[in-house]
């Protein structure tokens, strides 16, 4: 049976990502123009800082330079973490994903915009907005009923929590 590089890689790497108390997300390797770039992305449940993208990008570097699985081409080695607008795919990310505003793609057809409140084993509870005036209303997804979800960037986020928050810091 065999396996891609970046599986390989995976193995190789994940133990390593793991012990600087990251979650590995995603491995590629990727060709642009004549040179190839391993892009590594890494995350937490308290987020990944650029002091632990420092240090878990030093690591990953020794730890490739040592066992050559690169081979001997040239490559650049990227780490970083999810972008604004992550795909959900694991448990973890909807923990993560919680108190955001997620647009899901039902397996039903259909699309729905709410904002992530709980999850567990089987699914989640999800708040969605209302509109013209309309009250948020309450929802319940299960895991099944979750063919894709994204999170949304908000930037005029009017949320009491938010105001709150802000207010403590600026007494503070």
């Amino acid at each position: 049976m065999s396996t891609t590089q970046s599986e390989r890689l995976r193995e190789l790497l994940e133990p390593l990502v793991t012990s600087q108390g990251l979650d590995l997300e995603e491995i590629a390797v990727d060709s642009v123009g004549r040179k190839r770039v391993l892009r590594v992305v890494v995350d937490s449940d308290t987020g990944a800082d650029l002091d632990a993208i420092a240090d878990v990008s030093r690591a990953l570097s020794a730890k490739l330079d040592e066992t050559n699985a690169m081979g001997d081409a040239a490559y650049d080695l990227e780490v970083g973490t999810p972008g604004a607008e992550r795909l959900l795919t694991e448990h973890r990310h909807f923990v993560r994903a919680t108190d955001r505003l997620v647009k899901f793609q039902l397996t039903e057809g259909g699309e729905l915009v709410a904002r992530i409140l709980d999850v567990d084993e089987d699914g989640i509870d999800v708040e969605v907005p209302g509109v013209k005036g309309r009250k948020a209303t309450s929802r319940r997804l299960g895991f099944p009923e979750i063919a894709k979800a994204r999170v949304q960037v908000e930037f005029n986020r009017k949320d009491d929590k938010v105001k709150k928050d802000m207010k403590e810091e600026e007494e503070a």
